[in-house]
């Protein structure tokens, strides 16, 4: 532990704070030199290894993420073309999968056509384990390349329950205003909440912390994020 992190630390009462206080004291404590991505981390009271629990979903944050995306889309023909007017950075189909097969990895979002799933589907390992294979459920399997890659660019972010019932989702960067991050934060813990499975018993926000990359967390209070979002 670091001298500047353990100066962060101390600015961190042991107490749950509100979203929107959490938010600044988090900008407040961020000591790295670069600017630095704000995450949410929520740990969920489902069992992932059920798939009936699984929580996956995603949602346009109101400002973004203060990121550049590179996208990659797979499509043929007319679809091909869409993709790259509507600014695809990459649009391709079997040649794309072998580059991909080879170890190229220079893409941060990959969008699919329903037809172009069956090569999609052969680079499970690579896109798999990174979080990028396209799925119908987070709007990324779809002939409406256009509008998948218009979400892409306003800042849409998707999230997928971990093994232990834990979610990480970005919600912007050290430069946002406060009221961004504040935004930005209630905008996934919305979208989170409405994606509660019917077979989740007990309680199913269970904590959730905001942090820099390099700073430690602030304890949010999840009483209050569930009355002002149900």
């Amino acid at each position: 532990m670091g001298k500047k992190f353990k100066a962060a630390l101390t600015k961190v009462e042991n107490k749950f704070y509100e979203v929107k206080e959490a938010v600044e004291l988090v900008k407040q404590i961020a000591f790295a030199k670069f600017d630095e991505s704000i995450d949410l981390a929520i740990k969920l009271g489902v069992d992932p290894k059920h798939s009936d629990q699984m929580v996956r979903g995603s949602v346009v944050l109101p400002h973004g993420t203060g990121k550049k995306v590179k996208i990659l889309v797979f499509a043929k023909g007319e679809k091909e073309r869409e993709a790259t007017e509507a600014g695809a950075d990459y649009v391709g189909a079997e040649d794309m999968a072998e580059k991909i097969s080879k170890g190229w990895t220079d893409f941060d979002s990959v969008v699919a056509t329903p037809d172009m799933m069956g090569t999609v589907g052969k680079l499970g390992r690579v896109l798999g384990p990174r979080g990028l294979m396209p799925n119908p459920k987070t709007g990324t399997v779809t002939f409406d390349v256009a509008r998948a890659i218009g979400d892409i660019r306003k800042g849409k972010v998707e999230f997928k329950v971990e093994k232990a019932g834990i979610l990480h989702v970005p919600v912007g960067k050290k430069s946002f205003t406060p009221d961004q991050l504040h935004e930005n934060s209630m905008a996934v813990l919305e979208s989170v909440i409405k994606a509660k499975p019917s077979t989740s018993k007990g309680t199913y926000l269970q904590s959730v912390t905001i942090s820099s990359t390099m700073s430690p967390g602030v304890a949010v209070n999840t009483g209050s994020i569930t009355k002002t979002v149900s």
